[in-house]
This record gives structure tokens, C-alpha cells and sequence, in this order.
């Protein structure tokens, strides 16, 4: 039976809660009934079905509710969102978990009785969501989302809290039989960092202690490549010498591929690249030319050994080469940006790859040996090669940490067309201190015309094309 909202909600006429203190705590199990009961009655959508990781917050002050949130699972994909932090497919799969949904907010006062409560409820629910979200499953997310429906609410206790608008769903539904069903009623996305750095954790190779038993979400079946690109890539890495022995059971070409598409998933280590491999699906699998177990319809994959081996034993020049030209020979789509980037596989290889913003694939590729140090091999001279390219380059804009922060690298990228968008650290201390200086006082629309950062030495450039 639903309890009546005036029982609930206490007596606090002519007095002013905002005053006094407001706590946020976790729903007790025997306050769920209750809890639940209020949202059925009183919210518009009604109560929030539990599914997956679930948390309900109740504000609190003195002994009075006067708000209640609701926490689950992130929607699985949502473009604007994937854009705005900057993920690729396989990332977003695993990742989903560090993302944490507002599914219901509700405040239990009269519009106008507290003004600001809302916004109130809503910052103090962040600041606790990370260590209630641990408490509760064992992880801590760094990122928020919710909704707004435009034709009922504007968001504006969500503004006053600090989330960012990203832009809009696309009006769809989800539906038990369907999937997702149209409804023809987009509504604004917001999102909240629950950390300074949410972005660079939810892309980041290596994830924090205390994120990383959240992200290990089911990514079986997703890759960086469709079914048709897949196949064309297996095919042309088979004409990649073989240096094993005559007789192994997997094509060069499949387990080139599977190392390849890992590589581009984010994989930077042979066990996350069998892991990618074991996540593949039947039909990827005999798309990609696995030998099939005898007597089964069960297409087998690579163990570790086998990547471990043919690495220590590969030409990676070749390698490259190969599969260079095969992303040429399909870049007739790319997007307005790139990113740059290297990953090393222990000491046995490493890759730096110029990777479509958009859906993590890459344009072009090259072997490294090093990450960092001196040497036309590591990771800062191969970079520079890659964007030395007008037919990649021009018209886009190049994006890289502060390692490819360099005078030539930038060259590359302005002389081929393109513009770049680079991190300044303290690897670059002179440039970092003038950054540091003049941006407060600049538009982030300015043009070359209207500033001219100079020469990182100091000198004036006489390029027509800066960083933005």
C-alpha cells in the first residue's frame, strides 16, 4: 500500500530547510517500500525499476525527506555523449559501468516553498554518488548523465548543479519485444564529471584502482571494423611472411587481423589482445578465416602463445606497411578529426596509430620501438611521419597528448592543410608559461590573424595556420 505524500513529507510550513543541514545518505532496505511508494505517486514517470547496479539517495534534513534520486546503468550508446567523451566501440562496452544514470529526481516540496532546493539536492547527490556507488558495488564512476523532457522541464535545477548539456536523444524508446521503438520525443542529455579528469579516465589505457572493477561490462562481438572491412583486412595481411613453421592451425592473416583490431580497440599488452580474440563471436570468428573445431560448429581462437610468438618473430615493417595501405585504401570517409597516439606492446612492439575520432579506426599506422627517447623509431618521430601526409591530413584536425607537442610535428600537420589541437605540459615549460599567460585573456575562436603564438623557441612564425 502507497503511503500518502502528506505522512511522508512531515510538517515544515514557515520553515526554512535550506537553513538547516542537508544530508544525503543511501536508502536503508526497510526505507525501499517507502521510497519507492513516493516516486509511484508523486513523480511523473512513476517509480524506477531496478535492473543492474541500482542506488537510491534520499535527501535529508533533520528528520524530514525533502528529496529522493534514483542511480542505474547508463544507456548503452548514445552519440553525443560517446563524441563528448571521446570513445570508440569496444571502449564504450566495456567501459558503460563507470557511467552512472539520474533515472528519477524528485523533490518533496511545493514549487517555490524552498527556492534552490533542488539544485542544492542535486550537488550534494554528486559529491556523495562516487563513494555511495563504492560502498555499494565495489567500483567508483566518474561520470553522470540524465534527461530532460523539452516539452516539460528546461533543466535549469541541473544547470544551477553544474552538469553540461551535450546535446539531444534521438526520440527512442526502449521496449521489451523491439528493442527500441521510435516516440518521437527527443530530450536533452546532460552529463556531470564526478571527477575533474572523468574524460581522461574514460579513455585512458590503464584505468585507476578504483575504477577498474567497473570495467569489465560485456563487449563480446564489438569491433573497431564491419564484417565487410574485417574480411578485407584479414586478406591483405595474409600476404604478410609467415616466419612460423609450416605447420600452424591459424592463418597469418586471422591472427594478424585479430591483433590488429585489438590494437585499434586500445589493446596495449598480449593478454588484452587474446582477450579481445576470446570476446569475438561465431560469426566474427569465421569471417576473419578460424580454422573450425573438428566435428563442431565451434570456430577455435588463438591462445596467448600464439600472439606471443608470432610478435617476437614478425616483421614489423612489413606488418605496417601492409596495413597502412590498407586504411589508405579506406579512408574515402573519414571525419573532420584525428587523433594521435602510441602504444607499446611491453617490449616486443609498439604502434603509433592517427586514429577517425569518430569511430576509432585508424588512417594510418606506424611501428615504434620505443615510447619515448631518442631515434628515428620512437614514438615522437613516427608521429611526426604520420601527419606528413596532405591526403590524410588536410582539412582535419589533429589531436595528441603532450608528447607530439613539437615544433616539427605541428610543421607537418599546418603544411599538409591540417590543424591540430596539441596538449602544452610542463615538457614544454617556456610554451607552457605563455599559454598560461595570454589565455585568460583570449577568445578560443581566435585566428591566426588576430594572434600569433610564434615560434616555440621564442621567434615569431610566418605560418598562416595555428592551433585552436
Amino acid at each position: 500500500m502507497k503511503e500518502p505524500r502528506t505522512k511522508t513529507r512531515g510538517d515544515c510550513v514557515g520553515t526554512d530547510c535550506n537553513q538547516k543541514h542537508l544530508e544525503i545518505r543511501i536508502v536503508t532496505k526497510q526505507e525501499e517500500e517507502r521510497f519507492d511508494s513516493l516516486l509511484a505517486l508523486e513523480h511523473f514517470i512513476g517509480e524506477a525499476r531496478p535492473a543492474g547496479d541500482f542506488l537510491r539517495q534520499v535527501a535529508v534534513v533533520g528528520e524530514e525527506w525533502v528529496g529522493l534520486l534514483a542511480w542505474g546503468s547508463a544507456c548503452y550508446a548514445l552519440k553525443d555523449r560517446d563524441e563528448w567523451i571521446g570513445w570508440n566501440n569496444t571502449l564504450r562496452a566495456e567501459r558503460q559501468k563507470l557511467i552512472v544514470q539520474n533515472r528519477r529526481f524528485l523533490v518533496l516540496k511545493d514549487k517555490g516553498e524552498e527556492p534552490n532546493l533542488a539544485s542544492q539536492i542535486l550537488g550534494s547527490a554528486v559529491r556523495s554518488l562516487p563513494e555511495d556507488w563504492e560502498q555499494q558495488f565495489g567500483y567508483r564512476p566518474v561520470l553522470g548523465e540524465t534527461f530532460t523532457d523539452i516539452e516539460l522541464h528546461e533543466g535549469t535545477c541541473y544547470k544551477a548543479a553544474g552538469w553540461d548539456r551535450v546535446g539531444m536523444s534521438k526520440g527512442y524508446s526502449r521496449h521489451r519485444a523491439d528493442f527500441y521503438v521510435r516516440n518521437d520525443r527527443p530530450k536533452k542529455l546532460w552529463v556531470k564529471e564526478l571527477q575533474p579528469d572523468a574524460r581522461e579516465v574514460l579513455c585512458s589505457a590503464e584505468l585507476p584502482t578504483a575504477q577498474e572493477p567497473g570495467a569489465h561490462s560485456n563487449a563480446h562481438g564489438v569491433m573497431p571494423l564491419n564484417q565487410k572491412q574485417s574480411r578485407s583486412l584479414m586478406e591483405v595481411l595474409q600476404e604478410v611472411a609467415d616466419p612460423r613453421a609450416g605447420n600452424t592451425q591459424f592463418r597469418m592473416g586471422s591472427v594478424l587481423s585479430i591483433m590488429a583490431m585489438a590494437l585499434l580497440s586500445g589493446s596495449r599488452d598480449v593478454s588484452s589482445i587474446h582477450r579481445f580474440g576470446q570476446r569475438l563471436n561465431q560469426k566474427q570468428r569465421a569471417n576473419l578465416g578460424l580454422p573450425r573445431k573438428r566435428g563442431k560448429r565451434f570456430y577455435k581462437i588463438p591462445c596467448y602463445s600464439v600472439y606471443y610468438r608470432l610478435l617476437a618473430e614478425l616483421d614489423i615493417d612489413a606488418f605496417a606497411k601492409v596495413l597502412s595501405d590498407w586504411l589508405e585504401e579506406h579512408n574515402g570517409s573519414l571525419p573532420a578529426s584525428l587523433a594521435l597516439d602510441g602504444k607499446m606492446i611491453r617490449d616486443i612492439v609498439g604502434v603509433v596509430s592517427l586514429v577517425d575520432h569518430e569511430t576509432g579506426v585508424p588512417v594510418a599506422m606506424g611501428p615504434m620501438s620505443q615510447k619515448e627517447g631518442e631515434g628515428d623509431r620512437c614514438e615522437m618521430k613516427i608521429g611526426e611521419s604520420l601527419v606528413n601526409d596532405a591526403e590524410i591530413v588536410e582539412g582535419k584536425v589533429v589531436t595528441a597528448d603532450a608528447l607530439h607537442t613539437q615544433k616539427a610535428t605541428a610543421s607537418n600537420v599546418v603544411e599538409n592543410g591540417g590543424d591540430y589541437l596539441f596538449q602544452i605540459k610542463d615538457n614544454r615549460p617556456n610554451l607552457h608559461e605563455y599559454a598560461q599567460q595570454v589565455a585568460p585573456t583570449l577568445s578560443p575562436l581566435l585566428t591566426r590573424s588576430k594572434l600569433d603564438m610564434g615560434d616555440w623557441s621564442g621567434e615569431r612564425s610566418h605560418s598562416s595556420k595555428s592551433s585552436r
